[in-house]
């Protein structure tokens, strides 16, 4: 049976699998990660981890910790923070990276905890940016990052996979940084929501691997999951680089677990390299993708994304004739302040002045460049021209420390997100925008560009393939766990019904609420008549993106209290679908159901008691419903597990 590159990586990293499984697309897995990082959040994993009754990690090589998002934070509470953080690493042998290292998604790719036809997760969702050197990258949450703490593994559901091709060649003055902002602006319907993407086409030839870090980092902002590049001649040049890099700078900083007496570094090493040009991993020839994309690269043209959102963009040279008066630029962040992010900044800002009323905020991804890019002159160029110059790390990018926009003031920025607010003030306007444009910018204290450019509109295809009923295998039920559920269909119609809705925000820090008193305010702010029109045993049919919006977990253990054994819909926010598995609470998507239902009964009411009669066999993963046959996604022995252990940390405690 053919497999995508996604489903061959998971293949590799899934544990348990009975004999003969091939993974497809829709499998619950138990996935043993090969690394796995926690940054400032660390110190919330910590307390979980001991909740949990574990005592020691099972393979402290797997964790990683980088202390890298309020390192600008010097009170005596931060500092006691920081300082509990790098005592449990010492306690349990878990690399520790200090404040002021650099960011963490960076440490893990500069010292090769993120590795080439590997799988590798982190507490937080720019974790997608180990795709740009072909590892499987992809967040979890902070109970994920207790249970590979305590028992090297988690799960994850293969997602469906988009193939993005790229085609041709970017022209001169062109980014990274441009591409993916045109991706995300041009395909801007949700069409690669909580997909993983496998980018692939001609033009990958000619795109660096820091030009591909940025595309796979901002494919979370795109709605990815994973944004995988193949393992090709540029990732092999890159690493070779790299090693040649490591040899010569020694393992100073590097954690303990090098191997000190023959001085090679315990993840970068040419023997590693070698190991990895035998090691051929390729999507099949006839490999089945969810939606396939294709941009043709010498279409685009430098754009920015905004305002206050990722998903809309202007060209540059169409904006740039608003002159749009900026306050304040950033170059700093995970996505775009490598060494070339820097340099091409420097090309722009050579012999040249920011605008007085301008402020531009630079932050090295990690000390490495920084240093980098103090040899090759580029920092003193930046320094000169007027740059604010702070330490590696995170800092602006999520509004914490120097530099953060105040009220109704307008910032262009290197960064990855723009949301209302997150880099300052709610009435404050924010654009992303490559480092050259930010650059640029700074000079011109309005949107600008360096270069000339012509707006023409980037040009792209689109292709939904209709999903295939297979003949899946015959799952296989352990003791305890139903093979067949039965009940009615509640059906709230409602896409991107939020958290609060089905959850309010004011019971949410109530720590003592009861499951009953949970199960009695559920989808309050929905619809007040739904805990009278659903009963114990109905199960919920919800529409697209159910559970978008915060992570509160009692949005699914309160649907659980309330007696509603499963919730199907067209498709699920992830980090509601991973609250609600920890909690040993399934969900399913089943879109061609919800688009059945919606034609059916259409949304005059939030909240219908169909009286249509369902059943879910679990064994031959169907919904049956009359004579109409929906296929599932097969709940294997990874999520069984879950369920019959009420729950991620129970199913921990029962394997210390």
């Amino acid at each position: 049976m053919p497999q995508n590159l996604i489903e061959k990586l998971a293949q590799r990293f899934a544990v348990g699998l009975e004999a003969g499984h091939i993974v497809r697309s829709g499998d619950y897995l138990s996935i043993r990660p090969a690394h796995c990082l926690t940054h400032d959040n660390t110190g919330a994993v910590i307390p979980k981890f001991k909740s949990i009754g574990a005592k020691k990690v099972a393979n402290p090589r797997q964790p990683m910790f980088a202390l890298d998002h309020n390192v600008q934070d010097k009170s005596p509470e931060n500092l006691a923070k920081y300082a509990k953080i790098e005592a449990f690493a010492k306690e349990h042998g878990i690399d520790f990276y200090p404040a002021g290292r650099g960011i963490g998604h960076q440490i893990m790719i500069e010292e090769g905890y993120a590795w080439p036809n590997s799988m590798a997760v982190a507490s937080d969702s720019h974790s997608n940016m180990y795709g740009g050197i072909g590892c499987l990258g992809t967040p979890i949450v902070r109970t994920d990052a207790a249970a590979v703490w305590a028992t090297g593994r988690t799960w994850w559901q293969v997602p469906p996979v988009a193939r993005v091709e790229l085609r041709g060649k970017l022209r001169s003055g062109v980014s990274g940084k441009d591409v993916i902002i045109t991706l995300c602006g041009l395909f801007n319907k949700d069409e690669v929501l909580n997909h993983a993407i496998e980018f692939t086409g001609d033009g990958l030839a000619t795109l660096s691997v820091s030009e591909r870090l940025t595309i796979a980092n901002m494919s979370t902002e795109w709605g990815a999951l994973a944004g995988v590049f193949p393992v090709d001649e540029v990732t092999m040049v890159w690493l070779r680089e790299r090693a040649a890099h490591v040899a010569k700078r020694g393992l100073a900083g590097v954690p303990s677990d090098a191997d000190a007496k023959n001085s090679v570094h315990p993840r970068v090493s040419d023997a590693r390299i070698a190991e990895l040009e035998r090691d051929k991993l390729a999507a099949d020839k006839d490999a089945e993708y969810a939606i396939e994309l294709t941009l043709d690269l010498d279409s685009v043209t430098p754009h920015v994304s905004g305002p206050n959102a990722v998903k809309k963009m202007s060209a540059v040279a169409e904006i740039r004739e608003q002159k749009i008066k900026i306050h304040k630029a950033y170059l700093l962040s995970c996505v775009n302040a490598r060494t070339s992010d820097i340099a091409e900044a420097a090309a722009v800002l050579r012999g040249k002045n920011i605008a007085e009323e301008v402020e531009l905020y630079v932050s090295a991804a990690s000390s490495e460049v920084q240093a980098e890019c103090e040899r090759r002159g580029d920092w003193q160029i930046l320094k000169d021209a007027g740059a604010i110059i702070l330490p590696p790390g995170c800092g602006a990018c999520i509004g914490l420390g120097v530099g953060l926009l105040q009220d109704k003031e307008v910032g262009i920025s290197a960064t990855n997100r723009n949301f209302k607010g997150r880099m300052g003030a709610p009435s404050s306007v924010a654009y992303l925008a490559s480092p050259a444009v930010v650059a640029a910018s700074a000079i011109s204290g309005f949107i600008d560009m360096p270069a000339n450019f012509t707006a023409t509109k980037p040009f792209g295809t689109i292709h939904v393939r209709e999903k295939k009923l297979a003949a899946a295998s015959a799952v296989t039920i352990l003791p305890g766990f139903p093979e067949i559920i039965e009940g009615e269909l509640i059906f709230c119609h409602q896409d991107n019904l939020n958290t609060d809705g089905i959850y309010p925000g004011k019971y949410t820090y109530v720590d003592d609420m009861t499951p009953e008193q949970q199960a009695a305010v559920v989808m309050e702010n929905y619809d007040v008549e739904f805990r009278s029109i659903a009963h114990k045993g109905d199960l919920l049919v919800g529409g697209f993106n159910f559970g978008s919006g915060s992570s509160r977990e009692q949005a699914a253990t309160a649907l659980k209290y309330f007696g509603i054994p499963l919730v199907l819909a067209g498709s699920f926010s992830e980090t509601y679908k991973r609250n609600a598995v920890n909690n040993g609470y399934l969900v399913l998507e089943v879109p061609d159901l919800v688009r059945k239902l919606k034609e059916q009964f259409g949304a005059a009411k939030p909240t219908i008691r169909t009286k249509i009669l369902a059943k879910l066999n679990f064994r031959l993963s169907i919904l049956e419903i009359g004579g109409q046959t929906y296929a599932v996604p097969p709940v294997g022995a990874a999520a069984q597990e879950l369920v019959l252990s009420g729950g991620l940390e129970n199913w921990v405690k029962e394997r210390l």
